[in-house]
């Protein structure tokens, strides 16, 4: 018995082994075949002026979606709805209208605002006209209701009807403190979405929120480049249950309406950064009228399937938004936002890890989806409205990796990942990046709060852990003095800007291939496992996981 047995422990260790061995060449075969040439030609066809800044419901977007889904044929990545690779998202295209000069009359004088100088206004409302009238001005504070955290800037006041004056970001950023909120890194309560969602909750007619470049983490002209118009998923109540009004003021503007009002606006933020602040009136009213242009109509997102070969009724997402700016104002006398970073560069990188896996001789065991989202520059619409209708359902939704913002400066020592410490999604890379002889980093400026501003974040609102990963700080040929600079610089002079284009002859094409590398090392790992990697204790979005994921044993 003793002699028998050896050889068939010998013979199954070897198979294991094989098999193994097997498995690991079939990806490294599959990874192989990502490369800078065909990553190339999708950048410059995607960011190229025919596709006109690739703007939804515009010819940017026909081009746009039909390029994608051919990419996808081509690969042999099948359709996700039949023989569709489109999914319908309703939208409302809106292009609004507001007066060009807001008059308040306070206790010491007139105060006049002037459109995109000192103040912008837009609606959600489906309406051809908004109105304001007579609305009281509140100053709240940060415009925070955080039981957790002990905060309540609403307490004590109601702001039915009145308009709100809340500060960007929050008093962890303000105050430097680590022990409140989380210190220099933004939460989402520090977010302006989170602040129109909460006044809006509150009651308020409207709500602006004060912008000031430090904690916002963004210059007034990236909010003014995109002042005049908006998207929105159509709604059975008109958007109704928002305020009427949401928009921004200078802090200079802000400084002198308080001034004028008899109040010290520095004195009052200050006394904000504190739980035991409580909410003033500036009192004076606002009176404002928005005039909107709406188009009803749909746009679409784009979504290719691989379907798994053990557990196919399971799936990661992969991400990318394929909209940006379209034809706006110009600057240097260039009016095409050409997006070539912002996204240009992610959905290279998303189409060539698709490449990969559709280049397996065996397909995972879990399905992959492909997901390319619409309208993700206005407020990440589209990957609302698929996370809300995916191919599959939160719970059987194992992760979502998105693509978001890959600079073109050459291989980097570093993987940073954005929201780091939320899931354990952190091990994931830490281990992938580490077979690139990489290591893994919490972003720089964390109190800029992108993790929520990008698709992934609508993932992670229903539960899906979610990764938003990049090399940005540590260039292996240039070392992080460098990469910071190439950063700033992005930030500076292309963000959002007509100048965001590529050009080849600066460009170093190679650490986005090994982002895209990384991306698929990543996703081989998640779709061939039976585990379900989970939020982390501290994360916001694991109780929502928690449920669902009970939800599924019930």
């Amino acid at each position: 018995m003793i002699f028998t047995s050896r050889p068939s422990i010998f013979i199954v260790f070897f198979l294991i082994v094989l098999t193994a061995c097997k498995n690991e060449n079939n990806a490294l075969d599959a990874e192989n075949t990502i490369n800078s040439t065909d990553f190339e030609k999708h950048l410059i066809t995607l960011s190229s002026d025919e596709f006109q800044g690739r703007k939804p419901f515009t010819i940017g977007e026909e081009k746009s979606v039909n390029y994608i889904a051919n990419e996808f044929k081509k690969m042999g990545i099948k359709g996700a709805y039949g023989d569709s690779y489109f999914q319908n998202v309703p939208l409302v295209e809106m292009n609004f209208t507001p007066d060009n000069e807001i008059s308040i009359n306070t206790k010491g004088g007139e105060v006049v605002l002037e459109k995109t100088t000192d103040y912008i206004a837009k609606t959600p409302y489906l309406d051809d006209t908004v109105e304001i009238k007579d609305s009281e001005i509140i100053f709240a504070g940060y415009g925070i209701v955080a039981p957790e955290y002990n905060w309540n800037d609403y307490e004590g006041i109601d702001v039915k009807g009145k308009t709100v004056l809340v500060l960007v970001n929050d008093p962890g950023f303000a105050t430097q403190n680590p022990e409140l909120f989380k210190g220099n890194s933004m939460t989402y309560y520090g977010r302006w979405a989170y602040k129109y969602e909460e006044a809006a909750r509150q009651g308020a007619k409207g709500i602006m929120v004060i912008h000031s470049t430090k904690p916002a983490g963004y210059g007034w002209q990236v909010l003014t480049n995109t002042s005049s118009s908006g998207i929105s998923l159509q709604a059975k109540d008109k958007n109704h249950s928002k305020c009427a009004l949401e928009g921004w003021i200078t802090d200079t503007a802000c400084k002198n309406l308080f001034e004028k009002s008899g109040l010290d606006f520095d004195e009052l933020a200050k006394q904000a950064m504190s739980n035991e602040f409580r909410a003033v009136s500036l009192n004076c009213n606002l009176n404002l009228t928005i005039k909107t242009e709406l188009k009803f109509q749909n746009s679409r997102n784009v979504v290719g399937i691989i379907e798994g070969t053990e557990r196919a009724d399971e799936c990661i997402v992969y991400s990318a938004h394929w909209d940006h700016f379209g034809i706006g104002p110009k600057h240097d006398g260039d009016s095409i936002y050409n997006g070539a970073m912002d996204n240009g560069t992610a959905l290279a990188a998303m189409l060539e890890t698709a490449k990969a896996f559709a280049n397996l001789k065996e397909k995972p065991k879990r399905s992959v989806v492909f997901l390319s989202i619409t309208a993700e520059e206005t407020g990440m619409t589209g990957s609302a409205y698929y996370a809300q209708n995916g191919l599959f359902p939160p719970e059987k939704t194992i992760a979502n990796l998105n693509y978001e913002l890959l600079l073109p400066m050459g291989k980097m020592k570093d993987v940073t990942i954005t929201g780091f410490g939320q899931s354990e999604l952190d091990d994931y890379v830490a281990e992938s990046a580490k077979e690139q002889d990489r290591y893994i980093v919490e972003e720089a400026f964390p109190e800029n709060g992108m993790y929520y501003r990008s698709d992934h974040f609508s993932f992670a609102k229903v539960g899906i852990p979610s990764l938003f990963i990049k090399g940005w700080q540590d260039s292996r040929e240039h070392g992080k003095d460098w990469a910071k600079q190439q950063v700033k610089n992005y930030w500076a002079t292309a963000y959002h800007k007509p100048a965001d284009e590529y050009h080849p002859e600066t460009s170093d094409l190679e650490g986005c291939i090994e982002d895209a590398k990384l991306f698929f090392k990543i996703g081989y790992k998640l779709a061939n496992e039976d585990s379900y990697p989970n939020w982390n204790e501290k994360s916001e979005f694991k109780a929502i996981r928690d449920r669902s994921l009970l939800n599924l044993k019930n």
